[in-house]
């Protein structure tokens, strides 16, 4: 089992300054590479501060002389804002200044509100066309010269420049919820991620059976790695109330991703507030219990337990999602007791 970490600037009011969210984030990407963490993975997410990450690639530019062997992922760039010549020479460059450490996730795109104002309006469930014809395009760009005629891009004879140092590329990841989407996944050679969000452990074995039902369906095809992205927070034994924080924190999280995604509101200077709590009073999921209970919520035992379950399941790496709405010190602490009792469980 392999641990990444994946981290954004979060920012819910204006109390913290942007230069110091950037401290964080590099400080807690620093700590996951003294832990033994494999990657660090930062999105893609624009106008909006409860996710700061209008391009990945400066972020991970500045890590990667920062570290020395974690590996750098964007995680992940969203196919209908790029073009496939930037994005394969991006990811290239990084790759480049990296030694040959960056990975890089493709998605299609979920939030409307991005889609307003990067893309003219269009349906954010559209963007799969964009993913399916991006991804072979910057493979082909990677390996030298390489005309498109598509249906979203056209262009002339080009290449990468500079090229990967990995070869025959860099590590191709897609997030994947869908049947057709880890099917795609598989059958181009790209590793899947996947993210139950707040739904429990029954939706990470669902989508493990996704997975291979699409590795299935294509034998011809080495079967690629799998990772699951959980919010992950843990707290001391001797605090048995310490799993209040978490749960409160991540509903907190998903309340404000709830009115980001509901994209009915004008946000101001880039924060909405979250929903209010009573919105929520018929939906179970909400509950401070089964927020324990479905994401990643508890003493370092109890999380080590869960994640020998997803171990045997056949899921080959871990991501600890700190985006919380929590303190940068609780974030810490959490991190700290994760690397500390957790992480030396599966070494």
């Amino acid at each position: 089992m392999k641990f990444s970490l994946f981290v954004h600037m979060e920012r819910y009011d204006e109390e913290v300054s942007h230069r110091e969210l950037f401290e964080n984030l590099s400080e807690l990407t620093l700590m996951a590479e003294a832990g033994g963490f494999s990657t660090v993975w930062i999105g893609e997410h624009h106008s909006m501060d409860y996710t700061i990450s209008p391009s990945p690639m400066p972020l991970l530019a500045y890590l990667a002389a920062c570290t020395s062997t974690i590996r750098l992922g964007a995680g992940t760039i969203i196919a209908p804002f790029w073009h496939p010549i930037r994005v394969a020479g991006e990811c290239a460059l990084l790759d480049v200044i990296s030694n040959g450490r960056m990975e890089v996730g493709l998605a299609r795109g979920a939030y409307q509100y991005e889609f307003d104002r990067l893309a003219n309006g269009m349906p954010a469930n559209e963007g799969g066309q964009h993913l399916r014809e991006m991804v072979p395009a910057v493979k082909a760009l990677w390996q030298g010269d390489y005309a498109h005629d598509g249906a979203i891009w056209k262009f002339p004879m080009s290449t990468s420049s500079p090229r990967p140092l990995q070869q025959p590329y860099p590590p191709i990841w897609i997030a994947a919820r869908d049947p057709d989407s880890h099917n795609f996944a598989v059958k181009n050679g790209c590793n899947v991620m996947v993210t139950p969000l707040m739904k429990g452990d029954e939706e990470v074995v669902d989508l493990k059976h996704k997975f291979d039902t699409a590795v299935a369906n294509n034998p011809e095809v080495s079967r690629p790695q799998l990772m699951v992205l959980r919010h992950t927070f843990v707290h001391s034994p001797e605090d048995k109330e310490g799993w209040k924080v978490g749960a409160a924190g991540i509903s907190r999280f998903y309340r404000t991703f709830d009115a980001w995604f509901g994209n009915k509101q004008t946000p101001v200077n880039g924060i909405l507030p979250p929903s209010p709590e009573e919105k929520f009073k018929e939906r179970p999921e909400f509950e401070l219990e089964n927020i324990r209970k479905n994401t990643m919520i508890g003493t370092p035992e109890e999380i080590i337990a869960r994640i020998r379950h997803y171990q045997e399941l056949g899921v080959d790496e871990f991501s600890f999602w700190t985006d919380n709405s929590l303190s940068h010190e609780e974030k810490k602490r959490s991190l700290e007791l994760f690397i500390k009792h957790v992480v030396p469980a599966f070494q």
